[in-house]
């Protein structure tokens, strides 16, 4: 018995941005050799009770709703000749519908917008909800022209500090690691891994409050000490958060690359600073940041994390976020 082939997954309303990620999907698509899905939901239907009847009895909501799926399936198949598109219909919100299509899906893509007065919103409601939710990796196609249409040749993962960090054996790679490895190899371009850490410094000291006496006692004691054993305290922690950053890039991605499949350059890049400010930046000459999200089994809120929700607002590349559970 074969393997079953899972499609990419695509939400589509008639809009620009969603023409965008149409066409971001069915690339990808192409890429793993996988059938394309695409997506529109529309709930007049459930309000309505309507069964179809003869093409003079559908209402023009149902014309527009059939009329956006048929131009985005032709879109799609003119994209990628070969391409497997389905199309699908669904009497449902797009949370809904998409959450559900998803459930069977190799990967969801959705615009960064929709379609609207209120445009600028979606991401909030439509987006951030799927991204939150899903069971597989979402694709939220957003940023410069440049980022979008790959001219990059650069896909960039963020790595997180370990889970329970007394653990010194290599953990396997994260999904989220092997989906950015694959989009790296199927495209031809380097994986960039970067991993933020940051020192503790005065600021972070001053801004606690409630701390006991242990706490106040310890920081009049490092303000009186020599400035000059400070700065050498401060170095020292500095090189060391440096260090355990870099093997922590060749732990997580030294698994990853030694698969027996064609190599990929990879670049490790530790960066001093904080993960939101490290992703942001690393976002403007990649075709794809990935970041992973986990998701705790019991919890039904969004769970994203703020990082997560800052990149997929403000990134400059496309945004692919994947599941960890």
């Amino acid at each position: 018995m074969g393997t079953v082939e899972l499609p990419v997954v695509v939400g589509v309303d008639g809009s620009d941005a969603a023409s965008d990620a149409l066409d971001w999907a069915a690339e990808l698509a192409g890429r793993r050799g996988l059938p394309l899905r695409v997506v529109h939901a529309s709930l007049w239907e459930r309000y309505e009770g309507y069964v179809a009847g003869t093409a003079a009895d559908r209402p023009a909501e149902r014309l527009h709703s059939e009329a956006v799926l048929a131009t985005a399936a032709e879109r799609a198949g003119r994209r990628v000749p070969a391409l497997k598109v389905m199309t699908d219909l669904a009497a449902d919100d797009a949370v809904t519908a998409l959450l559900r299509a998803g459930q069977s899906a190799e990967a969801l893509v959705v615009g960064s917008r929709g379609r609207g007065e209120f445009a600028s919103l979606l991401l909030g409601s439509v987006g951030l909800g799927i991204a939150a939710r899903a069971q597989c990796p979402v694709v939220v196609v957003r940023g410069r022209p440049e980022n979008v249409h790959g001219g990059m040749n650069r896909v960039v993962v963020g790595i997180a500090e370990r889970e329970h960090p007394s653990e010194r054996e290599p953990a396997p790679p994260s999904a989220a690691v092997a989906f950015a490895l694959r989009e790296a190899r199927l495209r031809g371009g380097e994986l960039e891994a970067v991993h933020a850490w940051r020192c503790a410094g005065p600021e972070d000291h001053g801004a606690r409050e409630n701390h006991g006496a242990h706490e106040d006692h310890t920081a009049r004691e490092n303000h009186r000490a020599p400035q000059g054993h400070r700065a050498r305290e401060n170095h020292g922690a500095r090189e060391d958060h440096a260090r355990r950053a870099a093997e922590l890039l060749d732990e997580t991605l030294g698994g990853a690359t030694a698969a027996g499949l064609p190599p990929v350059p990879v670049a490790h890049r530790p960066v001093e600073g904080t993960a939101r400010k490290a992703l942001l930046d690393a976002s403007a000459h990649a075709d794809l940041l990935v970041v992973g999200a986990r998701r705790r089994q019991g919890h039904f809120g969004m769970q994203l994390g703020l990082v997560n929700h800052a990149v997929l607002h403000h990134a400059k590349c496309p945004v692919a976020v994947v599941p960890v559970s």
